[in-house]
């Protein structure tokens, strides 16, 4: 191959790979061009394909992000970097997830959830992870030490991956091939003295004649920050406060009940004060909740890689990961419905009576004869998730070549991951018990006092659950060269693959029962195996023109066959002009949870249009299908490569894209089906277990393939390398623009919201990086842009972070950074309905400003 064909290669290549932070990008290229030019350069996997290449040329787009500029960004999860990307959308659960995440953290690419992004290790399948029967990766059980480079592949790739790749691929890369000794120590802190973070790391690695060995270790510890501790945290407002109360009517001027939208009348929480039965101030549980999660994990990793004879080559790495987390929650809200003494249908044996003083406070049994009781059980204490979790993970491989036409390789290997979690609940409370204690104790429930003892001790206990993930895949694949055109060969791949997913997960008894405040779960236990065939073609048409084809057969053992396929297209119009385009299809297979997860009741706020229902909060019984389908997808991308030959050092790259999923695993819409059979609907009454007068204690809402999403847009990069002022300088600028974001009927683009996350119309990163020698100072910028309240339209503000950082090599070895993230401590945007703290935490930065350093030995 002529050495300036390899080069432009090479380069074409590596700008269709924007980069997404400061760091990397420029001086690495060129790098990896002038080496490439003057030195062999031997075949490579590259993420989105399993033929290993010479010109690393493909017409996916990959955005590549290295160690280096993690370190420069201050990064300490994989979450964080990740999230951090235009090409992120939607509300992953990380870092600063409070409820409901179990400690987690997970990647949204293009915001179509987390199970339709595929992660691989090395490039090979991690294990889903987290407290049990998960339907994604836990990204906290890879530490940041171990990670050489993350490459993010932008389209569909169910074709070479198989399932979950329908939004793209995270391959993450780990060190390896390391020598000597390098310790690194990183630590940042926020400027109100709290969230406190460190990592201390060694990586120790040793060559022999005939392979390395490179062995690591990591220790990071997080700490959390309340969300009262920030001041434009909006105090929280509760109806269940610590003294407790009854539901009452609000009355007018005229003492008339005062009716409200839905034709009832309107309802607050009546407590006793001083004596006296009337309505308080709501409860602030800001002050009880996090922004970030407090988190300790425990990282040992490994890498082999050992040459025996015959050019037969072993590789193996193994990653172990021990994560301690918490999060806390205001103390548990207790909401029960209690029979009033002499009431209409009422419990005669076991009730309350209503004193004159409830009864002046317009305190009324129902038309079941009860009253509602809600009480913030502050007594027992703020509830404490706590997780300890172990992901273990290790792939072992043998490749070597085939005295065949030009030479073939072969590649076996066998992968096994595996996952545990032992989840606890501090202060929970059984419901049942404490129903029963409120009829044994009336006046010390009724006092608005604090509750004895005896009382904290009966009604509260300690929530216990464990569960977990378990993974085997042994694959085999054959690539090389079929044969020569007049532009080159014909490069192929053919491989197949076992693979073996099973999961569980165990509730506490008491929820198992129904006797917790927290609703009712059942258990989860099941597994699926697969066996798949692939294969991949590439073909030089032309000196300008390269197609790609993949085709790939999945057989499940519970739904069956599925088959999708993958065209690429590359022509390089001109030396300074690379067209590239890809259509593919695609599909997820159902997870472990969607097919054999245990009924879970849920709490929905919800209207009943037969009025017998007294709470706005109706009971939904969730279910799983063990006959659920896959979804389906169809995937295009197409884009330019543009290198200006007047302008050295460069590049830029476009791509549309768009995504359509059909089929997608959801759950119906349960107030349509409240409505639907209300009208007389007899079908929908059969979905959701409704009988026709309106009875609800079976209302069932289950899974199904009804749901879709359609999403398109534009990626845009620019990166430019210079010299100037006797500086060498790095300029890269990223942006997204989301065209559409359609699901399940509802039109997400440019919104935001509490429960799905943001959809920003434009998202951009910005760096300009200067350095010169053994220093390099760095300026970054992450802008969303406005977006819409998705309830009602109104807009939601913008926000531009800012960053910068400093490096600077003492010695060879010895290298300080030091950084601040959030420059002008901005404040996140308020969203009406948000997640926490009257935002999205997962959307914008609601730590503040924070100080990072870092110190980096190698000898």
């Amino acid at each position: 191959m002529q050495k300036s064909l390899l080069g432009k290669a090479i380069r074409f290549a590596m700008l269709a790979a924007p980069v997404a932070a400061a760091g990397f990008s420029s001086a690495v290229l060129a790098q990896e061009v002038a080496k490439a030019e003057t030195a062999k350069v031997e075949r490579i996997a590259v993420t989105g394909s399993r033929i290993q290449r010479q010109d690393m040329e493909t017409a996916s787009p990959v955005t590549v992000i290295d160690a280096a500029a993690i370190r420069v960004e201050g990064f300490t999860s994989v979450d964080q970097l990740l999230q951090a990307q235009t090409s992120m959308a939607g509300a992953a659960v990380g870092s600063t997830t409070n409820n409901g995440a179990d400690g987690v953290a997970q990647v949204d690419l293009r915001g179509m959830g987390s199970q339709r992004t595929l992660v691989l290790l090395n490039g090979r399948r991690m294990v889903n992870s987290g407290s049990g029967a998960d339907s994604a990766v836990d990204l906290n059980a890879i530490p940041v030490a171990m990670i050489a480079r993350v490459e993010i592949l932008k389209d569909g790739a169910s074709a070479v991956y198989g399932s979950d790749a329908i939004a793209g691929v995270v391959n993450i890369i780990t060190k390896k091939d390391f020598e000597g000794f390098q310790v690194d120590l990183n630590g940042s802190s926020t400027d109100k003295g709290d969230g406190e973070t460190g990592e201390l790391s060694a990586l120790y690695g040793f060559s022999t004649d005939s392979g390395n060995y490179t062995f690591g270790a990591a220790y990071s510890d997080r700490k959390g920050v309340i969300q009262a501790d920030r001041d434009w945290t909006a105090p929280g407002n509760s109806s269940f406060v610590p003294q407790g109360g009854l539901i009452g009517f609000v009355l007018d001027d005229n003492g008339q009940r005062v009716p409200n939208d839905t034709g009832g009348f309107e309802q607050e929480v009546k407590s006793n004060v001083d004596g006296e039965w009337k309505a308080g101030n709501g409860y602030d549980f800001t002050k009880d909740s996090w922004y970030q999660t407090p988190s300790k994990r425990y990282s040992l990793f490994a890498n082999a890689t050992q040459e025996f004879a015959n050019d037969l080559i072993f590789t193996a790495d193994v990653l172990y990961t021990k994560r301690k987390s918490d999060q806390q929650l205001a103390p548990q809200p207790g909401d029960i419905m209690l029979d009033v003494c002499g009431a209409p249908g009422a419990d005669l044996t076991k009730c309350i009576s209503l004193t004159p003083a409830m009864q002046a406070a317009d305190i009324v049994a129902d038309d079941t004869g009860r009253v509602n009781y809600r009480r913030r059980t502050n007594d027992v204490g703020p509830r404490v998730y706590e997780q300890d979790t172990d992901t273990l993970r290790l792939s072992a491989g043998l490749a070597g070549t085939l005295d065949v036409h030009t030479g073939m390789n072969w590649d076996v290997s066998y992968t096994y991951g595996k996952n545990e979690a032992d989840t606890l609940v501090a202060n929970s409370i059984n419901a049942v018990k404490m129903e029963n204690s409120v009829y044994a104790n009336q006046a010390a429930w009724f006092s608005g006092a604090p509750l004895t003892t005896a009382i904290i001790n009966d009604i509260g206990y300690l929530e216990k659950a464990d569960g977990g993930n378990a993974q085997h895949i042994a694959a085999g694949v054959l690539s090389g060269d079929l044969f020569d055109l007049q532009a080159g060969a014909v490069g192929f791949a053919i491989g197949a693959e076992y693979r073996r997913d099973s999961g569980f997960y165990n509730p506490d008894p008491v929820i198992v029962a129904g006797e917790g405040t927290a609703a009712q779960q059942g258990p989860t236990k099941g597994s699926y195996s697969v066996v798949s065939f692939y294969q991949e073609v590439s073909v030089p048409f032309s000196d300008k023109l390269t197609g790609e084809f993949a085709l790939r057969f999945d057989d499940y053992s519970t739904f069956g066959k599925a088959s999708t396929w993958k065209v690429g297209l590359t022509y390089e119009a001109t030396d300074e002009i690379m067209l590239r385009a890809v259509a593919a299809t695609g599909f997820r297979a159902p997870n472990v949870s969607e097919l054999y997860g245990g009924n879970t009741g849920s709490y929905d706020y919800l209207d009943d249009p037969w009025g017998n229902e007294q709470d706005p909060q109706i009971l939904v019984n969730y279910t799983s299908d063990a006959d659920i389908q896959p979804e389906e997808s169809e995937s295009f991308t197409a884009g330019v490569v543009l290198s200006p030959a007047d302008i050295e050092g460069l590049s830029m790259t476009i791509d549309y894209w768009r995504f359509k999923v059909s089929n997608a695993i959801t759950r119906l819409d349960a107030q349509a089906g409240l409505d639907n059979c209300f009208a007389g609907d007899v079908v929908a009454c059969e979905t959701f277990n409704i009988t026709p007068d309106g009875d609800l204690t079976n209302f069932t809402n289950p899974l199904t393939n009804v749901g879709n999403q359609d999403t398109s847009g534009i990626d845009l990069n620019v990166a430019y390398r210079f010299e100037g002022l006797g500086l060498t300088w790095n300029i890269n600028n990223d942006t997204t623009w989301l065209l559409e974001f359609k699901q399940d009927g509802l039109d997400y683009t440019n919104t935001i919201d509490g429960n799905f996350g943001g959809y920003a119309e434009l998202r951009n990163n910005f760096s300009i990086q200067a350095g010169q020698g053994d220093w390099s100072v760095t300026y970054f910028n992450r802008y969303i842009g406005k977006t819409e309240y998705l309830a009602d339209g109104s807009t939601i503000d913008a926000v531009l972070y800012h960053n910068v950082s400093a490096n600077y090599f003492i010695t060879n070895g010895f290298s300080v950074s030091l950084g601040v993230k959030n420059l002008t401590d901005e404040e996140p945007s308020r969203v009406r309905n948000g997640s926490d703290g009257g935002t999205v935490p997962e959307v914008f930065d609601t730590i503040g400003r924070q100080i990072f350093a870092g110190v980096s030995y190698k000898f």
